[in-house]
C-alpha cells in the first residue's frame, strides 16, 4: 500500500511528502528493531532520550511553524483550529486507549498505533497541500516520534512473546494517508488554511505533550522499559535525563532552522 501511495506521490511530484513518508516508515521500523533487541536495563535510558528528543522537537516545530501559520492566515479561525486540534487529539487518545480494553479480533495496541499514524499522515498531507512551499524540516520534526513509538510497541510485544514484524503496517500508515491528501488543491483559502494549520498544531502539541518522558510509577516509561516502582534512584536519574533530552530536542530544531536560513 505504501508503494502504491508512493507511486501517486511520484506522479504528483510530492517529493517532500515522499521523503517524510519513507523517513517515518524507516524510523518506526528501526525503532521496532532496536526495541526487539534491547534488554530491560538498556531500554530505560534509551526510551527516555528517544521520547524526550522527539517531544522537544515536536513542541518546537509546532510552535515555530504551525502556530504562526495558523494565526497568520486568520487569527480567529486559526485560534479555534488550535483549540479544536487539542480537543481532537485528546479524544483520539482516549478512544485509542478504550480500544485496548475491548475484545477485538486483532491486536488493539497495533490498531491504536496504526490509527494514530493514519491520523498523523492525514494532517501532514493536509498541511503540505495547504502550503506546498513549506520545507521538509517541519514534517520530519513532527514524525520524529515514530522511532520511539515503534521502540515502545516492540518492547511490549517482545516481552509478551509476540512478533514485532506486524508493526511495519503502522510504520507505513503515515505515507498511505499523507500522500493522497497532498494531492488536494487547498492552498489559497485563508480561513480553511487557518483551520488546517490550527487543527494540525493542536493535535501535534497534544501528541508532543503526551510523549514527554514522565518517569513516574505506572507510566509508559516504567512499563515499556521494565523499571520497578521501588527503584527510586533509577527513576530520579531518568527524570534528569528526561528534562535534558527534551531541552536538546528543542535546541536541535532551532539550530536546524538557523542553519537553513544561512
Amino acid at each position: 500500500m505504501l508503494i502504491a501511495a508512493s507511486a501517486l506521490g511520484v506522479a504528483g511530484a510530492l517529493w517532500k511528502l515522499l521523503g517524510i513518508a519513507w523517513v517515518a516508515f524507516a524510523a518506526m521500523a528501526g525503532g521496532a528493531l532496536l526495541g526487539a533487541r534491547s534488554n530491560e536495563r538498556e531500554a530505560a535510558a534509551k526510551l527516555v532520550w528517544a521520547y524526550g528528543l522527539c517531544a522537544g522537537a515536536m513542541v518546537t516545530s509546532t510552535t515555530m511553524f504551525l502556530v504562526p501559520a495558523a494565526i497568520g492566515h486568520h487569527g480567529n479561525w486559526g485560534g479555534f483550529g488550535l483549540a479544536a486540534g487539542i480537543v481532537a487529539g485528546f479524544a483520539l487518545h482516549t478512544a485509542g486507549h478504550q480500544a485496548t480494553h475491548m475484545r477485538l479480533p486483532w491486536d488493539p495496541t497495533l490498531t491504536q498505533l496504526t490509527t494514530h499514524s493514519l491520523g498523523a499522515g492525514l494532517v501532514i498531507g493536509l498541511v503540505y497541500a495547504s502550503m506546498p512551499t513549506l520545507g521538509p524540516l517541519l514534517g520530519l520534526a513532527i514524525i520524529s516520534h515514530k522511532g520511539p513509538a515503534g521502540y515502545a510497541a516492540s518492547r511490549r510485544r517482545a516481552r509478551c512473546g509476540e512478533p514485532t514484524s506486524s508493526i511495519l503496517l503502522s510504520a507505513a500508515a503515515v505515507g498511505i494517508a499523507a500522500l493522497p491528501m497532498g494531492m488536494l488543491p487547498l492552498h489559497g483559502y485563508s480561513a480553511s488554511n487557518a483551520l488546517v494549520f490550527g487543527i494540525a498544531a493542536g493535535i501535534f502539541l497534544h501528541v508532543a505533550m503526551d510523549f514527554l518522558p514522565r518517569c513516574e510509577a505506572g507510566s509508559e516509561i516504567q512499563d515499556a522499559a521494565g523499571v520497578y516502582e521501588s527503584d527510586h534512584h533509577s527513576l530520579d536519574r531518568l527524570r534528569i535525563h528526561s528534562v535534558a533530552s527534551t531541552a536538546i530536542g528543542c535546541l536541535v530544531v532551532l539550530a536546524a532552522w538557523l542553519i537553513l536560513r544561512l
